[in-house]
């Protein structure tokens, strides 16, 4: 599907695509695994080029209203206390919490003043592998989600953009889409 000097990805890796999660993914034909993050080795700058240039889903449809469900998208900011300190950004994530917050603030501040939207944030800097989305998780409910990303996504109106939400996860802006 891709070769490793496109993609930037080590030999036998390639991305894939998720029929059921409608994201993209990383395959390693030789040993026949899968993971949503790239794996060690990755060369992260040529897979950032690769993915914004091959799967960026910004034109995607999403089905129209779903009762009891939210539409939203997040940039997430990982931390060495989250759950899984990696990403696709980065094998191993090594800033503190604190880093983490100051970057979290930097980015507020730059959508804010209407210098860039979140999404365009989230498809170069998110941790999320939602960022190949804009950050956008689509369709949930209540339930979906980790509680306090959860109540802070059913606490905005259409168009808002939460403060900084702590998760196991790490910290997230989150916009409300629908």
């Amino acid at each position: 599907m891709s070769d490793g000097i496109e993609t930037g990805l080590p030999p036998n890796w390639e991305v894939r695509h998720s029929q059921s999660k409608n994201l993209p993914y990383y395959f390693n034909a030789a040993e026949k695994n899968s993971r949503w993050e790239p794996p060690a080795g990755t060369d992260t700058e040529k897979l950032k080029v690769y993915m914004a240039k091959y799967h960026s889903s910004s034109l995607d449809i999403l089905p129209q209203g779903q009762a009891g469900k939210i539409r939203a998208a997040h940039l997430l900011v990982k931390h060495n206390e989250s759950r899984r300190p990696s990403s696709w950004r980065e094998t191993q994530i090594t800033r503190t919490k604190s880093e983490a917050r100051s970057i979290l603030e930097r980015y507020q501040k730059s959508i804010d003043s209407g210098e860039v939207s979140l999404g365009e944030l989230a498809s170069t800097e998110s941790d999320c592998s939602s960022a190949r989305k804009r950050g956008d998780l689509g369709y949930f409910g209540r339930g979906d989600m980790q509680k306090e990303f959860e109540d802070a996504a059913f606490a905005l109106k259409v168009g808002e953009i939460s403060g900084i939400v702590d998760t196991a996860s790490g910290l997230h802006l989150i916009e409300r889409l629908e």
